[in-house]
């Protein structure tokens, strides 16, 4: 990692610094490159390391535990990925803790921060993948709304879909095809959805979750994501199970 200090952004800060200050003058502005990397690992200064201790070992406590396992390395692309196809998986079996039956679930690849590695998942490893308030929610789509909805999608290149959604788009990001569960999408027809607060008011360039209806957006702390998600992995921990996902055809690029 390389931490540098430009030239503007320092002659920025020391005009600034100095604006109430008339009797100052600015003569001169350089920088310098801080490079720095693993050879501070290598050779730790020792009153830091000291002074943190007491910081760290309460940290450790929290973000250590372990909550379960992944089968493989998994990360969040576009059109689709094995995490995000994981997280939205997610939300659609949380459903059953709200009494809800959605039909499918939508998790942006926007919100999705951080990678997971093969093996162990732990509190801290979850805090990094999904590091907002973000809340779980439903709402009720009719199916046209669905079908902009995944023309938005399209547009961005893809988000995470639960099993089911089928999409095809094209590399100028228009909807080429959209099934649930083999079927098409019948524009009449009501669809419950489930996604998280921040989408359904419309962010993220899917504002087609405004027209939503019958809106249940619980806001208690305990219908954070990461929650969900953590609980998730113990619920699979507690059955002896590990957690894995793969790419399986929810969103086709056609090239």
């Amino acid at each position: 990692m390389t931490i540098s200090l430009k030239g503007t952004g320092l002659a920025i800060f020391l005009l600034s610094a100095t604006a109430c200050t008339s009797h100052y003058t600015l003569t001169d502005v350089s920088r310098q490159r801080v490079v720095i990397d693993k050879r501070y690992d290598s050779n730790p200064d020792k009153s830091t390391t000291l002074f943190l201790a007491p910081y760290k070992q309460k940290v450790d406590a929290v973000m250590s535990p372990v909550l379960g396992h992944v089968a493989r390395d998994m990360v969040a692309n576009r059109p689709e990925s094995d995490l995000s196809n994981l997280l939205a998986d997610i939300l659609m079996w949380a459903a059953k803790d709200y009494n809800e039956k959605p039909v499918l679930a939508v998790y942006n690849v926007g919100g999705i921060r951080a990678a997971l590695t093969k093996g162990p998942v732990t509190y801290g490893d979850v805090l990094a993948v999904a590091p907002f308030e973000n809340k779980i929610a439903f709402t009720t789509l009719k199916g046209t709304d669905l079908l902009e909805l995944f023309k938005q999608i399209a547009h961005r290149g893809g988000e995470g879909v639960s099993r089911g959604v089928q999409l095809v788009i094209s590399e100028k990001g228009d909807l080429l095809s959209a099934r649930l569960n083999g079927q098409e999408i019948d524009p009449q027809a009501s669809y419950r959805v489930t996604t998280i607060d921040y989408l359904v008011q419309g962010n993220d360039g899917m504002p087609a979750f405004k027209n939503g209806t019958d809106l249940v957006a619980p806001q208690e702390d305990s219908n954070n994501s990461r929650f969900i998600i953590m609980n998730y992995f113990k619920a699979k921990e507690a059955k002896g199970e590990t957690v894995d996902s793969q790419v399986e055809g929810r969103i086709v690029l056609q090239k």
